[in-house]
């Protein structure tokens, strides 16, 4: 495997742990602050995309810095285009099989930069790594560096599979915290559909939240965190029983009406605001929804508790592990050279200073920056950093290839649906990933 992201498991716990260390203020943020760029002698015009389309705390923010950025140097214009996430990773993967790359762009890690590898289109940025030598341990730069390059920096570090819930909701119910096991988390679903409420809520519109949020960890439940990789390697298969009965969890929530009826024609950003009205008592989504849910709720969020998807009777999986992910790295096109190479050296540094993963922190997200903890940190993120400190499952879509990654999703789609069974969805993908290996 080209992508040093398979020790992604060592990545997540090291990230989690090390925020959590630097809440006692051991790093020294004034020595990490980024040394200015060479100025720019000419008027230069940067092109960018991103996926920055959805309301997400962070995402403002993101946009804010490059308001900021072209503000504080008039001679660089960045033009950007927004792009929906369920449309981004295709268009770009295009324009690299075409060679045609913006300046600046999203990457995600792991597997996934390997289209752009194969195409030569990435500039690494290994002239400029020293900017971030006091803030960015080789860990949390491990999701984007390839062979000893590295093409680009993690901005926050999500973990996918985070549990929220209604607390009052559950508790009428009789349960006054989410359910440790598997076959109590079943009885907690019944009982809240006998009540009138809707288990889950689900947004799977875009197809990614059920591989993404739900299958990461159930998987991991299951077959164990080295299950994937072992499939990648031809020592296990999709077809084997184990991964077959964690399909079968999806399967048996269904047909216990455990989801909304609308979760293939619910978005994401529909299912968090169905969940804030409390037309369902649990959802799964990101850690990063934890600012909306609970950081920067007008009505506060103490009555919305998180946790991890529960243990399962015979897995070979580990309590307490989340799959976690470090995030939004931004790439830079190998065709740029001289003012506008320049100009996006000098945007890098100045996009992420110390003062960007702080910003983050006091809006609840989780980051994998060696940075003093904000006076303004929120109690909600010093929960979170505890509820995943052991996280090192792996993300479905950051280990396996893009086809298969589709055929697992129209695949969850179908189960969901009535229309296939896990027997046949885990022979899908097996016949999926040998095509591949031929």
């Amino acid at each position: 495997m080209k992508n040093a992201f398979i020790q992604k498991s060592l990545l997540v716990v090291a990230s989690a742990a090390l925020v959590t260390a630097t809440a006692c203020g051991n790093a020294d943020t004034k020595e990490a602050t980024p040394t200015p760029g060479t100025a720019v002698k000419e008027n230069v015009t940067l092109t960018m995309e991103y996926n920055w389309s959805s309301p997400n705390a962070d995402n403002q923010l993101y946009k804010e810095r490059i308001q900021k950025f072209m503000a504080a140097n008039p001679d660089i214009k960045i033009e950007a285009q927004d792009i929906p996430s369920a449309q981004y990773r295709t268009k770009l993967r295009t324009e690299a099989a075409g060679n045609s790359m913006p300046d600046m762009f999203i990457l995600f890690p792991g597997i996934e930069m390997d289209p752009y590898i194969d195409a030569k289109v990435l500039m690494p940025l290994d002239e400029i790594m020293d900017t971030w030598k006091n803030i960015l341990p080789a860990q949390a730069l491990a999701g984007y560096n390839v062979d000893g390059k590295q093409y680009a920096i993690p901005t926050k570090m999500t973990f996918v599979d985070i549990v929220y819930y209604h607390k009052d909701m559950l508790a009428k119910v009789g349960y006054n915290q989410f359910p440790k096991t598997y076959t109590e988390l079943l009885d907690l679903v019944k009982k809240l559909k006998a009540s009138g409420v809707v288990p889950i809520g689900i947004g799977n519109k875009n197809r990614w939240p059920l591989q993404s949020t739900v299958l990461s960890t159930v998987e991991d439940r299951i077959a164990g965190t080295e299950f994937l990789t072992k499939v990648k390697q031809g020592q296990a298969k999709f077809t084997d029983p184990d991964f077959i009965k964690s399909l079968a969890v999806f399967d048996e929530l269904n047909k216990l009406e455990a989801f909304n009826a609308d979760l293939n024609t619910m978005d994401e950003v529909q299912q968090q605001d169905y969940f804030l009205q409390k037309k369902a008592a649990i959802t799964m989504t990101s850690s990063t929804i934890d600012t909306k849910f609970r950081v920067s709720n007008p009505e506060g969020g103490d009555n919305i508790g998180v946790a991890l998807f529960p243990t399962i009777d015979g897995g070979k999986g580990t309590a307490g592990k989340s799959a976690g992910v470090v995030q939004y790295g931004i790439g830079l096109s190998k065709e740029l050279k001289g003012a506008k190479k320049e100009a996006a050296f000098k945007f890098l540094k100045y996009f992420y200073a110390p003062e960007l993963y702080q910003e983050l922190m006091s809006k609840g997200i989780v980051v994998p920056a060696k940075v003093d903890m904000p006076a303004d940190t929120s109690k909600y993120l010093k929960e979170m950093l505890e509820l995943t400190k052991n996280g090192d499952a792996l993300v479905f879509d950051s280990v396996m290839p893009a086809p298969v990654k589709d055929v697992i999703e129209n695949g969850l789609q179908a189960i969901t649906m009535g229309q296939k069974t896990p027997e046949q969805v885990a022979q899908d993908m097996q016949a999926a990933i040998e095509k591949i290996k031929k």
